[in-house]
């Protein structure tokens, strides 16, 4: 073996380059990150040929002091941090000191900079790691960095760069994700001299919410809940779209903490667990969601990129998220988008987490009352097939008083046994009237378990289950909250457990498989739904045959009560799978439809 030596500072730089910078958009995030903790309150990034060429960042921060210049591209030399106390409050967005060293190790470098209330600027160059002597130059207040020949002395690395509408593509999606990060900031990008994105400042929410819709379509404010909660030391806020609005891929998913995109993996799990009951199968939520916690609660030095995050309470932030998110689209209800999405600037709104929406007092404070049978008593499960409610005693929106209307109207024919139509005050509705009906005998179903459907059965033999150490120690840390679930494990060896009773729902359920599936959730999360999942998806089978099927004729009344009840039922927007219930179709699209002018 070679004798052990110190490496080359110029080497130390490029191994460090190799961990920060994958490709440009990589030294983009590094310096547009200073430039926020520098206090900016406006960035213009300027790229040439997807960045290879060019990469110019320049703000109206701080400025750096002339004499710190040489120290700003010095490796592990930074402003940010100071003591090991520090670096368990970070609050900057950059902090480790090595990207500018790194970055000016494998590009030409150029860094100018003013204090405000200096009469001059300055400039300090590097080329390939060779540091140049400071020199005066001409700048307003504020830093500009410019990166030109990107790996232009790594060759290797060059050689995996993409195409350059590739390049720019990246550095385009990184620029959305900060511009959402700091909505106070004005942001502007350009690509080969040509002006591509301008953000401005946002100043109130209205813009920031603009500015939102900017970046995850137009489409997307009058689709989505606005969230707003705190509770134990932590608080969410931001939008997530409706599961109306899922999309085919993760691609409009943004999660913040204290200012920081992350991706983790307990925020991922518990945002598929909120929208495990409304989402369809392969689709993906669209969400901004900006969480705020004492910085001392979440460890950010645990990636070189600082794409990932590491919480001190993990379960406390999954469960805090599970119930933030699930409580908001538990609340939403068939119509509420057309009656209140004008009222919340576009979205509507959840405040507390815990407080329904305002409904309209007139009209469901009779449901209820009286029992109106669909007549499914053919149907298996009859006695889960029939809806609470009566039928209004208004049935058509010309007899209707002002603001009494509901948001789903009054019903006014079925199209081929199949879709109720009803008319509201916007215009039409239709209603798929089998999966309106299956996700109001699934809320029912799920409201009505008792103690009786969470007996757990004794199994006549205990069943031993070969697992992991790990979850064999899940088994045995969570023995009490699984008794509580009719789940009964105890630990028989350093990678075995025995099964001794099961809830009763779950009767004939693959055992072994089941509790693996459990203790794998506890062992990697804090907390399993695996439990209430299996069980919930029992109920939509039975919610599913106990349903009013497509070819029944319904009498008006009995539509009525269909609407009347999808309004008061909560997620009845989607059925049990995730599609949808109903469909507004307004007055002005059907003048398209017709070219009917007005």
């Amino acid at each position: 073996m070679s004798v052990i030596r110190l490496l080359p500072p110029q080497l130390i730089n490029q191994i460090a380059a190799g961990e920060v910078i994958e490709r440009p958009s990589s030294v983009v995030k590094e310096l547009v990150e200073n430039s926020l903790d520098a206090g900016a309150t406006r960035i213009e990034v300027d790229i040439e040929a997807g960045g290879v060429r060019l990469i110019r960042v320049r703000d109206d921060g701080g400025g750096i002091h002339v004499d710190e210049l040489p120290l700003a591209v010095a490796s592990h030399a930074t402003s940010k941090i100071g003591s090991f106390d520090d670096l368990e409050h970070v609050a900057s967005m950059g902090f480790r000191g090595e990207a500018l060293a790194s970055v000016s190790s494998v590009s030409r470098f150029a860094l100018t900079s003013r204090l405000r209330g200096d009469a001059a600027a300055y400039r300090v160059e590097v080329d390939g790691g060779k540091l140049q002597a400071v020199r005066p130059a001409q700048h307003p207040p504020g830093t500009s960095v410019e990166v030109r020949d990107l790996f232009h002395n790594v060759p290797a690395r060059r050689k995996f760069m993409r195409a350059e509408r590739t390049e720019f593509a990246h550095i385009d999606d990184l620029l959305k994700s900060l511009a959402l990060a700091r909505s106070s900031v004005e942001f502007r990008l350009s690509h080969n001299g040509k002006p591509v994105r301008i953000w401005k400042a946002a100043r109130d929410e209205q813009a920031t919410l603009q500015r939102v819709a900017e970046v995850l379509g137009v489409e997307f404010p009058a689709q989505s809940l606005r969230i707003d909660h705190a509770a134990a030391g932590l608080q969410l806020s931001g939008w997530v779209g409706l599961p109306t609005a899922s999309r085919a891929q993760a691609d409009s998913q943004y999660f913040y903490v204290n200012g920081r995109l992350v991706r983790d993996r307990i925020v991922a799990h518990a945002v598929r667990q909120a929208y495990a009951d409304v989402l369809f199968h392969g689709r993906h939520a669209a969400f901004v969601l900006y969480l705020e916690l004492d910085p001392a609660g979440v460890d950010v030095n645990v990636h070189p990129a600082k794409h990932e995050v590491r919480f001190r309470e993990q379960r406390l932030v999954h469960d805090f998220l599970f119930r933030t998110l699930h409580e908001a689209l538990a609340h939403t209800r068939a119509g509420q988008v057309v009656s209140q999405a004008q009222e919340a600037g576009g979205s509507l709104r959840l405040s507390g987490a815990t407080t329904p929406l305002s409904m309209p007092q007139s009209w469901p404070a009779r449901a209820g009352q009286h029992r109106l049978s669909l007549g499914v008593r053919d149907e298996p499960l009859a006695d889960y097939a029939a809806l609470l409610g009566e039928a209004p005693r208004t049935s058509s929106m010309s007899q209707a008083e002002p603001g009494e209307a509901p948001p789903l109207g009054f019903a006014i024919a079925q199209l081929k046994s199949i879709y109720v139509l009803a008319e509201n005050a916007q215009g039409l509705i239709l209603v798929d009237m089998h999966a309106a009906h299956e996700r109001i005998t699934y809320e029912k179903l799920k409201s009505g378990r008792t103690g009786s459907n969470l007996r757990a059965q004794m199994l006549l033999v205990p069943q031993s289950v070969a697992v992991s150490a790990k979850e064999a120690a899940a088994a045995e840390e969570y023995a009490d909250a699984l008794a509580g679930w009719g789940l009964e494990l105890s630990r028989s060896g350093p990678a075995s457990i025995v099964v001794r009773r099961i809830p009763a729902l779950l009767e004939g359920t693959d055992v072994a498989q089941l509790s693996r599936d459990v203790l794998s959730e506890l062992a990697q999360h804090g907390s399993s739904r695996r439990l209430q999942e299996l069980e919930n998806e029992l109920l939509s089978t039975m919610a599913c045959h106990g349903s009013v099927r497509a070819g029944r004729r319904l009498t008006i009344p009995e539509m009525n009560a269909l609407l009347r009840e999808m309004e008061v039922t909560e997620r009845s927007g989607q059925c049990n799978h995730g599609r949808p219930t109903w469909v507004q179709l307004s007055l002005a699209e059907l003048d398209k439809l017709f070219m009917r002018g007005r």
